[in-house]
């Protein structure tokens, strides 16, 4: 693609980014036909390749953000499948990442976005915040239908029933065993911890059986996914920034051999601290931050585990952010095979389940069709259980099918000696 930029727009770090990658494309409309916006609405500008046009005007013309442009920009779930099925290597999250950024910076939006996406920003990434807000929630459901906003509705709507007790195991501490054969730090996640404890409690027990030794850093909060989508770009860095610190603090004391996540939405965040830190300060220390994290299958596979022989019948949802993200593809499959547990996959597995974050809150009748869409295709495998590698997968899916479901990792630990997942009436 051809583009326009003055010399002074390309002394802009991110400007020269966006030019790299804009250049790439060459118009091909391949990613059309794996983005779910596009399947859901039909509409070029709701595709990959339209929102590169939207976006390349927006930024060669140095002009502030309209409504159509942001309009079409808020409608793509960041889900990645365009650039698993680019052949030309256009690197659309970073491209995309800087359009929002520019969009928080030139655009008001009208009050209500305004402020929901400021409630968001302010109570999700905050575990104790985003519980309180979860219970008055619950409070709220039967006042649903007063809600002048659908989003609101579909906020009262996410909230569960019911929400575990804070985990112990969440706070800085260490998991020490005898004869260590390697040290990781886990990262507990944000909304995860509020959502799901038994996901980083598996993770735990699992990793210390096998000789792990498991440090929860002090100082590590959320990883900025969440703010980063939303353009809240010093937010983000803010998160990220702090996470770097603890991290650095422990790789540079008693060492890390990696950086265990198993919120695969994080995993793809904190893999790309090295290119968020790129022209800063935190360089160094971010791109050693990114080469050390690993999503919990991935660390698994190098590190080997034990065969099982639990007969299930596990459908695996493939995480967008894992796939697509961090391209970690067949590590979860293979690992619950060896565990002893049948894996079949959906049909159509490369489309995203419409969490995508903060998306499902944000615009919830195209999440809706999107969850309805990928509920089909896992039930109609018939499985006994779904795993998947992202809490905010499971939340969406599960909250559209009776099937049970469960992080992989819970399934692994189960297959290998810890406790049956509640979830399956453990």
């Amino acid at each position: 693609m051809q583009t326009f930029f003055t010399d002074e727009q390309m002394e802009d770090p991110g400007i020269a980014r966006a030019n790299e990658i804009l250049r790439a494309c060459v118009h091909c409309g391949m990613c059309t036909a794996t983005c779910p916006s596009y399947q859901v609405l039909g509409d070029e500008l709701d595709s990959p390749r339209g929102r590169i046009y939207l976006i390349k005007d927006m930024l060669e013309a140095g002009r502030p953000a309209d409504e159509r442009t942001v309009t079409h920009i808020d409608r793509c779930l960041s889900c990645l499948a365009c650039m698993t099925t680019c052949p030309s290597g256009v690197h659309y999250m970073h491209l995309v990442d800087h359009a929002r950024v520019h969009i928080e910076k030139t655009y008001r939006r009208p009050f209500m976005d305004r402020w929901l996406r400021r409630v968001l920003a302010w109570v999700i990434p905050h575990p104790a915040r985003f519980r309180l807000v979860l219970r008055a929630a619950k409070l709220g459901r039967p006042f649903k239908a007063l809600m002048p906003d659908r989003r609101l509705r579909a906020m009262l709507d996410m909230a569960p029933d019911r929400l575990p007790k804070p985990s112990p195991g969440d706070r800085p501490q260490v998991f020490a065993v005898p004869d260590r054969k390697k040290r990781v730090a886990l990262m507990t996640g944000c909304a995860q911890q509020v959502l799901d404890t038994d996901i980083n409690a598996a993770t735990v027990r699992l990793l210390t059986r096998l000789g792990v030794e498991v440090v929860v850093p002090e100082g590590m909060g959320c990883c900025g996914a969440l703010t980063h989508h939303m353009g809240r770009e010093a937010d983000a860095h803010a998160s990220a920034a702090a996470n770097i610190r603890a991290f650095m603090a422990e790789a540079r004391g008693q060492g890390l051999d990696a950086i265990v996540i198993n919120a695969s939405g994080c995993g793809t965040t904190v893999k790309d601290y090295g290119h968020m830190f790129r022209d800063g300060p935190l360089a160094e220390d971010a791109a050693a931050v990114s080469a050390l994290a690993k999503d919990i299958t991935e660390f698994l596979t190098d590190l080997g585990i034990p065969e099982g022989d639990i007969g299930m019948r596990v459908a695996y949802h493939a995480a967008c952010s894992l796939q697509h993200g961090q391209k970690v593809t067949a590590a979860p499959k293979d690992l619950l095979r060896r565990a002893g547990f049948e894996v079949v996959e959906p049909v159509d597995s490369h489309l995203c389940c419409g969490s995508a974050g903060t998306y499902n809150l944000m615009q919830p009748e195209i999440s809706a069709e999107l969850k309805a869409r990928k509920v089909t295709t896992l039930e109609a495998r018939a499985p006994e259980v779904i795993a998947a590698g992202n809490i905010g997968c499971m939340v969406q899916i599960g909250s559209g099918t009776e099937v049970p479901v469960v992080h992989t990792v819970e399934l692994l630990d189960w297959a290998l000696g810890g406790p049956k997942p509640s979830k399956l009436g453990g």
